[in-house]
């Protein structure tokens, strides 16, 4: 058996490094045309720079964005009045008046106006606009051809290439990495060539000006205060070989050079008063650098997160062969013919999580890192009935742990808003936030009962929190978030009240996110006693709370009382008469059937509450709900579905919602509905542009391949038909701080290989038998 484990394991070495070159070869993004619209440009990120080229030959504009560029200021919007009709309202709802509650709600326990409607809670905004004019000498619009652009992911560089008049143009962007300013580099085969005029724009509050040859631009935003809003600064300077440059009182004119290569340096005061003279100094140390040095070192800094990671799931007629918006059509007309676009799809998600947070930074938001709008759809904010949850759903399985630490950051800045907003609101010990947060701290409510009143995002937080620990199995960082999740469970501890009808304690007024049901009289309404999502992450966060307890060795007395109060909560499912699971208490009929949210399935994912094999029924259950939900929404819904079927073990399923995810769109209209998508440069519609169903999806793929939410890893539990025939992944985790690396041949696994920092035994499943092997250490 030794021996035979060991051949197992060498035969993936050599699977994995043979099919290393192949997978490489196939991790980028091209196309034949510029883009048309911002939906076809190329993301690039640092974790805070973002920079989006079109590649325009004529015209490029290079939509720029910071992570940190958001108006508005820290603010108070709890009404302190509110907790006293707390009593009324539930008195309400327990006499059935559930409508009169919602409208006591909404008149009483909501944020102070404008909510989130303006300033001071803000919204995520475009940074601004780099806009090259072209001159290629005769003043008429070029025709060019052998025109191609392209985004290597295990590079983080775009590119694009054409030729005019018999010479040949390329440009290389990418936002360093090392360097932390944004490069440009253009070149031509023939010396002399380049002439072009360089702008910075943005639509309103900045002034643009020249000074000692750096173009800048610089502004401030609206805070809704008394105090100025963020303030905020561009520097572009050129570095020429040929050619001469001048300057005009908003250019940069270049003329006859043959090479030229643009700094972009840009910077925000958020957190950090001098960030002129830091994005000043980054400006001259890069110009400094010559641009290949620079260049290697943003590779590589790039790929210690990036290619720690590889997946290959078979050969690729399609490959690379079609320009990736045509070949995005051809997938979708039969996914059976493209093995490697689900693979560059997961790597495409990496990629963006690497591009759009670092640690020490802010989490992505509703759009990651990219926006081009002063007024971001949605205030591009952090949704937390579960959009920044998505966000961070791939990180820890695809090898990027430390990637979930800026929003344990983000939420940490929320503990003590959240506990003021406990007070006003619940009369409560603890902490609470409730649909929607900013980087100010927002923990109130919504300014509409109907979806505002929510309050599991706190709880639902702390999920996304744990799951750090539970892959890194790291005390240090358990003890650090150890009050925050005690500050989260002390708050739904304090505000349970009991059910007169079924005399379990539940959370009142409740809702499920953004639901609403009829009421018997025909009416509907959003609010009611103990809807399925609080009861859920309520028991996983109390559960939660009392394992770090004792692996810490703390605060026994405060988790005797969680298990105390674990035994008057309801069961984590509730089966209504048609075998679906129960979204609320009362087995409501919901007004709409095909709901994008799926709030009551939260115990299958992310939580475990319901497993395959633990909990046959439930799992069950939950089928019958996905069924009438539907298999069509936005495309974090599509995402959010495809991630349950994995759960419940049904790849075929899986996959089908995987290729609805990417069917081709190019709607920009603000969606609730069915009609998501992908767009040509493969971000994923809502539509409009939201990010999660980037992440949401790449975390369904490695759902299908491997799980280990149940107290094993689970290899190859959802795999689809279509990915049977050969496999291999490197890299992936699992929780208990596991690497995994393993290949497969007709659905059955051939050869794995497991990996700790600390030699210990693990729990497999490996074509369907369990096995308890030992980790090799790392």
């Amino acid at each position: 058996m030794r021996f035979y484990t060991r051949y197992l394991q060498f035969f993936a070495l050599f699977i994995f490094v043979s099919t290393s070159a192949v997978n490489a070869q196939s991790l980028r993004l091209w196309y034949d045309k510029p883009a048309r619209v911002w939906e076809e440009t190329l993301p690039l990120g640092n974790g805070r720079l973002g920079m989006m080229p079109d590649g325009g030959v004529s015209n490029e504009k290079i939509v720029l964005n910071d992570i940190t560029l958001w108006s508005g200021a820290p603010q108070d919007a709890n009404n302190y009045e509110a907790y006293k009709y707390l009593p009324q309202i539930r008195r309400l709802l327990d006499e059935g008046k559930n409508e009169e509650a919602q409208d006591l709600i909404d008149k009483n326990f909501v944020c102070k106006a404008p909510g989130s409607g303006d300033v001071p809670f803000g919204c995520y905004q475009v940074f601004g606009d780099l806009n090259i004019k072209f001159n290629y000498g005769d003043g008429k619009e070029p025709q060019y051809s052998n025109y191609t652009r392209g985004l290597s992911l295990e590079r983080a560089i775009a590119s694009a290439s054409y030729i005019v008049n018999g010479v040949t143009y390329r440009r290389e962007y990418f936002t360093g990495f090392g360097t932390d300013v944004s490069v440009i580099r253009l070149t031509a085969n023939k010396k002399g060539m380049l002439n072009l005029s360089i702008s910075l724009s943005r639509p309103e509050r900045v002034e643009v000006s020249v000074n000692d040859n750096t173009l800048q631009m610089e502004g401030g935003l609206k805070s809704g205060t008394d105090k100025p809003g963020m303030q905020f600064l561009a520097k572009v300077k050129a570095v020429l070989k040929g050619g001469t440059q001048s300057t005009t009182s908003s250019t940069l004119e270049i003329k006859g050079a043959d090479e030229v290569t643009l700094f972009v340096s840009m910077g925000t005061d958020y957190k950090d008063q001098a960030y002129k003279q830091k994005l000043t100094e980054l400006l001259n140390l890069a110009i400094k650098k010559p641009y290949h040095q620079q260049k290697q070192q943003h590779i590589s800094r790039f790929n210690k997160l990036f290619g720690r990671l590889s997946l290959s799931l078979g050969q690729s007629r399609a490959a690379d062969a079609l320009p990736t918006n045509q070949r995005l059509v051809a997938f979708h007309k039969n996914p059976a013919a493209d093995k490697g676009l689900p693979a560059l799809f997961l790597q495409f998600g990496r990629y963006l999580s690497i591009s759009s947070t670092r640690v020490g930074l802010l989490p992505p938001n509703l759009q990651g890192l990219w926006a081009n709008q002063v007024q971001t759809p949605w205030n591009g904010d952090y949704h937390l009935d579960v959009n920044v949850q998505m966000n961070h759903w791939p990180v820890e399985v695809t090898n990027l742990s430390e990637l979930n630490l800026p929003l344990a950051d983000l939420v940490q800045g929320m503990v003590e808003p959240g506990k003021r907003t406990a007070k006003a609101y619940y009369n409560a010990d603890g902490w609470v936030a409730h649909v929607i947060t900013n980087i100010w701290g927002f923990t109130e409510p919504g300014e509409s009962a109907s979806w505002g009143i929510t309050k599991a995002g706190s709880g639902w937080l702390c999920n996304n929190l744990w799951d750090h620990y539970a892959f890194s199995n790291d005390k240090a960082y358990l003890k650090k978030i150890y009050p925050i999740l005690r500050g989260s469970a002390q708050f739904y501890s304090s505000i349970l009240t009991k059910d007169k009808k079924t005399g379990w304690r539940v959370t009142s007024p409740s809702s499920s996110p953004e639901n609403s049901f009829y009421l018997p009289n025909g009416k509907h309404a959003s609010i009611c006693i103990g809807a399925t999502i609080d009861n859920q992450i309520i028991r996983e966060l109390f559960n939660n709370v009392i394992i770090a307890s004792k692996t810490l060795g703390i605060d026994a007395a405060f988790s005797a009382q969680l298990k105390d109060k674990l035994k008057s909560l309801p069961p984590a499912v509730n089966i209504a008469k048609d075998g679906r699971v129960m979204e609320w208490l009362e087995d409501y009929k919901e007004t709409d059937p095909q709901h994008r949210h799926i709030s009551h399935l939260y115990g299958l994912y992310p939580a475990s509450l319901i497993t395959a094999d633990g909990t046959p029924k439930w799992a069950e259950a939950a089928k019958k709900t996905l069924n009438v939900r539907g298999d069509d929404g936005p495309s974090w819904t599509i995402a959010y579905k495809l991630l349950f079927w994995a759960r419940l073990h049904d790849g075929n399923r899986a996959y089908k919602l995987f290729t609805e995810i990417m069917k081709p769109t190019e709607r920009t209209d603000i969606n609730y509905g069915a009609g998501g998508g992908i767009y040509p440069n493969l971000l994923s519609a809502g539509p409009p542009f939201q990010i999660d169903g980037n992440f949401g999806t790449a975390a369904g793929i490695t759902e299908m391949l491997i799980q280990s939410h149940e107290g094993y890893i689970n290899l190859l539990p959802a795999i689809p038909d279509s990915w049977k025939a050969e496999g291999a992944a490197k890299g992936f985790r699992a929780r208990g701080n596991f690497t995994v690396n393993f290949s497969w041949k007709n659905g059955k696994v051939t050869s794995y290989k497991v990996t700790s920092s600390t030699p210990k035994t693990v729990k497999l499943k490996v074509n369907g038998k369990f096995i308890t092997v030992k980790a090799i250490k790392a």
